[in-house]
């Protein structure tokens, strides 16, 4: 399969369709891209995790660099993520390694929490336009040392649940973010949340390369098709609307968050 993934273009395909759906919705990376490995492909799911948050740090990079360059990152935010992200996914992946990855006993609960994870992701799309008014409308905004104190705790979550699924960085952040800072616009919150996720998906990969659980020639041949559908989808996003795309997203995240957890 190492070899095959060079030149299989049904690999490239799918980080091309993986890509369009991230440039269309800001959602849907890891969400898709770990299940589809698994579930389509039959790729071992500790080297589907490790593959996906290389490819995820490579892909949000482009994306951070774009929200940089346009002042829509708050970095003291991204910090506090970070600081609480960082130490729990060392911590966690401290742990597979002492738990035996890669084995049968940590594949099984990697899948868990993959479609536990799933799960919790489609609901934070479903309801994260409804939060986004509710908490827009009220201003609820926290005294700043506790919406500090939650962000690190925020961080120290999506640190465990990212470094064993690779799902959780995108809409799960968002949306807890949204709560936490209802005066931010949307665009911040996003960027903020993209900007976080690079350090923390590379950390969480390049601990599962040293683990053994990366595939390149996999995560190869995902990049090559995932740039030009991200470019492309980032180009039509605004000709699509969210209100049908999102909700479609959630039901497929549903069906194979439930999917992995009764296997």
């Amino acid at each position: 399969m190492h070899a095959a993934a060079l030149i299989d273009p049904l690999y490239a395909v799918s980080g091309f369709l993986v890509g369009l759906l991230v440039g269309l919705t800001g959602t849907g990376g890891g969400s898709l891209m770990t299940p589809l490995l698994v579930l389509l492909f039959g790729v071992h799911p500790e080297t589907a995790v490790g593959t996906d948050l290389l490819y995820a740090a490579c892909t949000k990079t482009v994306g951070t660099l774009v929200h940089g360059t346009r002042s829509t990152v708050e970095w003291r935010i991204v910090g506090l993520l970070a600081s609480g992200s960082l130490p729990a996914a060392l911590l966690t992946l401290y742990g597979l390694v002492r738990l035996g990855a890669p084995s049968d006993s940590v594949s099984r609960l990697v899948s868990m929490v993959l479609g536990l994870a799933l799960l919790v992701t489609a609901v934070s799309l479903m309801f994260r336009n409804p939060i986004r008014r509710w908490a827009t409308r009220g201003r609820h905004t926290r005294a700043p040392r506790r919406a500090a104190l939650l962000t690190v705790l925020t961080g120290l979550v999506l640190g465990v649940v990212v470094s064993i699924s690779s799902v959780g960085a995108g809409a799960i952040g968002v949306t807890v973010l949204i709560l936490l800072y209802p005066h931010l616009s949307i665009s911040r919150v996003v960027g903020s949340d993209i900007a976080h996720a690079v350090p923390l998906t590379l950390a969480a990969g390049l601990g599962h390369w040293w683990i053994g659980s990366v595939n390149w020639s996999l995560f190869a041949a995902l990049i090559t098709g995932s740039i030009p559908g991200i470019i492309l989808g980032s180009l039509v996003a605004s000709r699509v609307s969210d209100r049908i795309l999102s909700p479609v997203l959630a039901v497929v995240l549903l069906l194979v968050g439930g999917k992995l957890l009764l296997e």
